[in-house]
């Protein structure tokens, strides 16, 4: 019996969709008989509880007088080395491309490249702010070009790391999914009370409260839809911009209709609570909080800018609008709050998408097929060498 590839797996262990997808990704691969690791500097958020096949391995930054600033890509690399000799590994698999690509490709050079293969995955600010920066451009464009395969989470980011970095070799698209057995429809209406009563709308926001996420905008269309019926504004997850986003709601004598408990581990347990989420991001590379809304049924109002459009069909299961159009997000959401048989129209064909075209099943499949690929003896490419 032929033995399944052993993956390391390398990711922010933060709230970002980043980390979100790949400890996702990690977990589905362990249920499918993957021996799994994880090569990081923090425990990820959804990586709590023992899984079969799931290991960790914390990355220990050498803290020496004379380094200014800690050498974190120089350990992580070291790290996967040592993990991917000790383990056997396979492929390693990084995800965001600063800094850990350039961590794999070291870690890959000091293994051997026959040895051990390099996956990046491009998610969005990597290509589409932190790559763009003078000090960062010529590295991840030769990041990119070195690695065995690479994939983006969207065609709009794919598209974008051509044009901006003028890659040939080829990016690979593999959507963001969701775990649709996690992120489903529930009817619990104890929980519910807890965020609003009886006859209020239950607005949502979820994010990593950076500038890109625009809660001005949040504020500013939450205060419209108030200003009509009674509504009340869940804000979930933590941030910069959090703090800012509720001093205006308290300028604009809203603070008593919001909650916000900060960063939640059970996303699946609260977004089925709501009936509307919002998501006017200046920028959606994907926008995986959307899709997870979708799963459990709940409408989606989000930025048009990005990737949003390839699982989010305007007017049919949630709606698109510019970041910076506040009257008609609000205009949609009126719509849809007043509207029960529109409501559940929405709520009907986003879960119906989410499972049959973005559930973790299909978009497995596709990651297993590139890890076969990129293992098979002559690869999917030469790293270095250019290709159509």
């Amino acid at each position: 019996m032929k033995r399944l590839p052993r993956i390391g797996i390398t990711c922010y262990p933060s709230q970002g969709g980043s980390g979100i997808v790949a400890t996702e990704l990690g977990l589905n691969l362990a249920r499918s008989g993957y021996s799994v690791h994880f090569i990081c500097a923090g425990l990820p958020l959804r990586l709590r509880h023992y899984r079969e096949n799931v290991f960790y391995h914390e990355v220990e930054v050498v803290d020496y007088p004379v380094f200014q600033y800690p050498p974190y890509t120089l350990s992580l690399a070291t790290a996967m080395a040592e993990t991917a000799i000790e383990h056997a590994l396979d492929i390693l698999h990084v995800h965001y491309a600063i800094p850990h690509a350039a961590s794999g490709y070291l870690a890959r050079q000091m293994v051997g490249p026959d040895r051990l293969k390099l996956i990046t995955t491009l998610h969005g600010t990597d290509i589409t702010l932190v790559g763009q920066e003078p000090g960062f451009f010529r590295m991840t464009r030769f990041l990119i070009e070195q690695s065995d395969a690479v994939t983006a989470v969207s065609t709009f980011l794919a598209r974008e790391t051509r044009d901006v970095f003028g890659v040939k070799r080829p990016v690979t698209v593999i959507p963001n999914f969701v775990d649709t057995r996690q992120f489903r429809p529930l009817d619990l209406p104890d929980a519910r009370s807890r965020y609003a009563r009886e006859g209020e709308s239950l607005i949502v926001h979820a994010s990593n409260f950076r500038e890109v996420k625009n809660l001005p905008a949040v504020v500013d269309v939450f205060a419209a839809v108030a200003a009509e019926r009674p509504a009340r504004l869940l804000l979930l997850g933590d941030g910069p911009e959090r703090e800012p986003a509720l001093a205006r709601l308290r300028e604009k004598g809203l603070a008593d209709q919001v909650e916000a408990p900060g960063l939640v581990e059970d996303l699946g347990e609260v977004l089925p609570l709501a009936d509307l989420m919002l998501l006017p991001s200046r920028h959606e590379s994907f926008g995986l909080v959307a899709l997870e809304a979708m799963s459990c049924g709940v409408p989606v109002i989000a930025t048009d800018r990005g990737g949003t459009d390839e699982f989010i069909d305007d007017g049919v299961n949630g709606y698109l609008r510019d970041p910076d159009d506040v009257s008609g997000m609000a205009a949609a959401a009126l719509t849809v709050l007043a509207d029960p048989g529109l409501h559940r129209h929405l709520r009907e064909e986003a879960r119906r998408d989410a499972v049959e075209t973005f559930g973790s099943r299909c978009v497995l499949k596709r990651y297993v097929e590139l890890y076969d690929q990129v293992l098979a003896p002559d690869g999917l490419s030469t790293p270095g060498r250019t290709t159509g």
